[in-house]
């Protein structure tokens, strides 16, 4: 009888430490099923794009942006970044090639606060790998130029330049929900000109995400998450341009019950990273 009691004692125990696990996140599908990083890495190779949507200085995100790349890497598989912008591409080539040690790169390029914690740890991957890394933003003075005095402006630059952003007569679905919220965010005044901003940018990183894949490379890119979620954004111009690419989306989001996911939170991303309100940030 004792030992059967202490067996008991134990299972409460036992069971009183699981229930309090606290887990860092949780993977589920756009209708918000709990899924497997095993089922995110299938899917994944099976794109032609895979859009991870990040929250920038979410730590959760960043290690799992690094261990997919890591799985599915490839001597096909093309790395995008939104963090480094277009004409950055020599620097980050050469850096990549050994040709610039990480003191002359980081002296030499414009790079985000956590580059060290977040985006450094993929360049490196890459250069074990030897895999091609693309800076796919648009180069900011020209998105504020844009943002100020519009289009019109960016028509005087030079051809060299415009080839390192979206062609100006870009069109702009301003029904999309990303673009509508993007547009009340600036009032009356500024909406649009942030809207067309907005879509200045994901129509450059598309641009640079389709060139590869008319090469036949796999693509993994890596942006902040509003600019795919609900399949828009990014998204939408790549595939305008390429209507039967194979693509996979990947999102971020925080809760502070992780259990279900939120309802404002479905359908944003095939994938939806729900991570703990209470994480650490990286900067």
């Amino acid at each position: 009888m004792k030992i059967i009691y202490l067996t008991f004692s134990f299972l409460l125990i036992f069971t009183g430490v699981v229930s309090q696990d606290k887990p860092a996140y949780i993977l589920y599908t756009s209708k918000g099923k709990k899924t497997s990083f095993k089922r995110v890495v299938e899917q994944a190779k099976k794109a032609d794009c895979i859009l991870f949507g990040e929250y920038h200085d979410n730590p959760i995100t960043h290690w799992l942006q690094l261990e997919l790349t890591n799985v599915i890497a490839s001597t096909n598989l093309v790395l995008g970044f939104e963090m480094f912008e277009s004409d950055q591409q020599r620097i980050l080539d050469l850096y990549l090639a050994g040709k610039l040690d990480e003191k002359q790169f980081k002296d030499s390029c414009r790079l985000w606060p956590n580059y060290d914690t977040d985006y450094k740890p993929l360049l490196d991957l890459a250069k074990s790998k030897n895999l091609a890394c693309v800076a796919t933003n648009v180069k900011r003075k020209y998105a504020s130029l844009l943002f100020k005095k519009g289009r019109a402006a960016l028509d005087t630059l030079t051809e060299i330049e415009k080839n390192q952003f979206a062609p100006l007569d870009f069109v702009i679905d301003s029904t999309l929900s990303q673009y509508r919220s993007v547009r009340e965010m600036g009032g009356h005044e500024m909406g649009g000109n942030m809207m067309e901003a907005q879509a200045f940018k994901d129509a450059t990183m598309a641009m640079h995400i389709v060139k590869y894949l008319n090469l036949n490379f796999q693509f993994i890119h890596f942006n902040g998450a509003f600019h795919s979620d609900y399949h828009q954004g990014i998204l939408w111009y790549l595939k305008k341009e390429k209507p039967n690419a194979k693509t996979l989306t990947i999102t971020t989001v925080t809760q502070v019950e992780m259990d279900k996911l939120d309802k404002e939170n479905l359908q944003k991303a095939d994938f939806i990273i729900c991570v703990s309100e209470s994480m650490t940030r990286t900067h």
